[in-house]
């Protein structure tokens, strides 16, 4: 174990994700050696039908954050 108490280590997760999500709303790309790549994404608008009522709704298009793995994260999966 790393030897943090469990306040210490999540004071430690909430200092990360605050970091993450500031680069994020940069729309900058975090980039973690190893692991990943953090980023956000533009989601295309799109129709979508209602099966109950056959209503028609358009979804308008927003930002979504992303991951995408690093090759070696994806190699320990095979």
């Amino acid at each position: 174990m790393s030897g943090l108490s469990a306040s210490d280590a999540a004071a430690n997760i909430d200092a990360l994700l605050a970091v993450m999500i500031s680069r994020l709303k940069e729309n900058d790309q975090l980039n973690i050696s190893g692991f990943g790549v953090f980023e956000v994404k533009m989601r295309k608008e799109k129709v979508l039908l209602n099966p109950k009522t056959g209503q028609r709704m358009l979804i308008p298009p927003k930002l979504v954050p992303s991951f995408r793995p690093s090759i070696k994260l994806k190699d320990k999966f095979k």
